[in-house]
């Protein structure tokens, strides 16, 4: 049984760790975590792919042991800022909810998941799969130090997965993907009292930029999330207020929807460039995929059962913006996220998470991985 004040006490604690991240050091955490699971009798490993940076993995041995379930929420957080009201690290609890660093994303997810283990060994129930439980390191600075390398390695293997990384009680079946590019026009200097002995390349660019804004791009429909959006990040240019600049760079940060690809964006962006010049070059910088898992499937389905059969409303939604799901995608192990954080409450100063949705949340992944089936 989900016992309450062991999980305030949890989640307390949890807070207390710092893991800021920059600088980013897991460690305290990270042996808090692996002592908790390991006190409860469960397989404990601990890798760390620089130093500080540690990640814990656990295995709950099923009855069967043919398939596995992964739960994995993540240690560090971003970094606390100057702006808070009460210390970011001291877990204060103010009516139904806590207060701290973390809290929302994701300790409140981490305590939940623990107090869920707990309950399920204390009720000494054998799962039919093995349960693997992964509290990864750098989540909030690209996964390069966690998830990536552990899932590349093969360190980390699962049938299924559930990221607790979401809030109230959302279940996350898509998301879009990302590309992010530099782009580099070219010109001709000349003096600035003679621009048109020259070919100013910011110029070039802000036609560009106006043309990639205003042109819409095919994409297909998705009822979860919003329509394909374009950012321009940085630009810079020139080299004198006087001069013709002869170059100009800017990045674009596009983000697209399931049935489109990171190949149809590239052309979008040529046939757009090469209408003003062909001086130009382009640098991808970074690209994740989309997302999309049936809501017919398993995991979702499941997850809706235990939800609702503790009178809590599901809510099937997407991300608009990059989460680990495409990890798990590209080692084709089918991904939902869900969590009991407080939308609107990450990243900012006196970040917290509601009690009795953590209590419930736990309750909830009880319900969840007793009834899971494969």
């Amino acid at each position: 049984m989900v016992n309450k004040k062991r999980l305030i006490k949890t989640i307390q604690k949890l807070i207390s760790l710092d893991s800021q991240n920059p600088p980013g050091d897991e460690r305290k955490i990270a042996e808090f975590v692996g002592k908790y699971l390991k006190d409860l009798g469960l397989k404990i490993k601990t890798y760390a792919f620089r130093n500080k940076r540690v990640n814990v993995l656990a295995t709950l041995e099923g009855k069967k042991r043919l398939k596995s379930l992964l739960l994995t929420p993540h240690l560090d957080t971003v970094p606390a800022g100057t702006s808070w009201k009460t210390p970011a690290l001291c877990a204060k609890i103010i009516g139904n909810r806590i207060y701290g660093l973390g809290a929302t994303d994701c300790k409140g997810n981490l305590a939940s998941a623990l107090e869920a283990i707990n309950a399920i060994v204390e009720d000494g129930v054998r799962l039919d799969y093995d349960l693997i439980f992964a509290a990864t390191a750098d989540e909030e600075s690209g996964s390069a130090l966690g998830l990536i390398p552990l899932l590349e390695r093969k360190l980390l293997k699962a049938d299924v997965a559930v990221v607790l990384d979401a809030d109230d009680f959302e279940i996350v079946i898509t998301q879009k993907g990302l590309v992010h590019l530099l782009v580099r026009v070219a010109g001709l200097k000349a003096h600035g009292a003679y621009p048109w002995l020259g070919v100013n390349a910011i110029d070039l660019a802000a036609k560009i930029i106006i043309d990639l804004k205003t042109k819409r791009q095919h994409y297909v429909k998705n009822k979860y999330l919003r329509q394909p959006t374009i950012n321009v990040g940085t630009i810079k240019g020139g080299d004198k207020v006087n001069v013709v600049s002869d170059w100009c760079e800017f990045e674009l940060d596009f983000r697209f929807l399931p049935g489109s690809s990171e190949k149809e964006i590239l052309r979008f962006l040529r046939k757009i460039i090469t209408k003003y010049t062909a001086n130009y070059k382009i640098e991808i910088q970074g690209v994740q995929h989309p997302y999309y898992i049936d809501p017919g499937h398993p995991l979702v389905t499941s997850l809706v059962s235990a939800m609702k059969s503790l009178k809590i409303k599901p809510r099937i939604s997407g991300s608009e913006g990059a989460t680990v799901t495409t990890f798990f995608k590209a080692m084709n192990i089918p991904t939902i996220a869900t969590g009991f954080g407080t939308e609107g409450c990450a990243h900012i100063a006196d970040e917290y998470a509601c009690l009795d949705n953590l209590y419930n949340g736990a309750q909830v992944l009880v319900t969840f991985l007793k009834g899971y089936k494969f």
